[in-house]
């Protein structure tokens, strides 16, 4: 019953998260021209800005390739992709951290058959499995909170999570700088 009570304080943070989102209004400007605004119209302070708005936004669970092309329309693929990758790091890493500080291990603790024959395979090739998912499916906010709520531990998180998002990464810069080239936006 325990596991439920913090799964529900997951939702409720999500939903509070949420909630100040809309009412603060930034949820009218959070898109990928204002991502990229941000970024171009302040060089010194832009990366922080960048990292601040991915980390926002995957809290949230808007998509990180949002920000991927705004990094690459104001910086290039190789800076836009470098920003990409440190951004998308720090923000699964405070996601990881917030998440587990309000739910714990909480599906871990769920007694579920299905649930236990993916935590086993999870147990038994941790890293790998991080690794293969984080190559599949990136930062993607959901896969972020279940992770967290896991029970995984944070250094194989943190080690599958910079080895499986440089090469989805990667592909995604080179394809955004051909449209962005294609469509004469960078």
């Amino acid at each position: 019953m325990q596991a439920y009570k913090r799964i529900l304080l997951v939702l409720a943070f999500l939903a509070l998260l949420l909630g100040a989102f809309e009412l603060s209004g930034l949820r009218e400007h959070f898109n990928l021209a204002f991502v990229h605004q941000a970024i171009t119209e302040h060089k010194l302070s832009g990366l922080l800005i960048f990292i601040a708005l991915f980390c926002l936004g995957n809290l949230l669970h808007i998509p990180g390739l949002i920000f991927l092309a705004a990094a690459v329309l104001a910086f290039g693929k190789l800076w836009g992709g470098l920003a990409t990758y440190i951004a998308a790091v720090a923000s699964c890493i405070l996601t990881y951290f917030t998440i587990r500080l309000i739910g714990g291990n909480a599906l871990r603790e769920l007694k579920n058959p299905y649930a236990a024959r993916i935590f086993g395979q999870l147990d038994r090739h941790p890293v790998k499995s991080i690794i293969l998912l984080r190559t599949l499916f990136q930062t993607m906010p959901t896969l972020n909170y279940v992770l967290s709520l896991s029970g995984v531990r944070f250094y194989q998180y943190l080690l599958g999570t910079l080895l499986g998002l440089p090469l989805p990464i990667a592909l995604y810069c080179i394809f955004f700088d051909y449209v962005g080239k294609s469509l004469h936006l960078s």
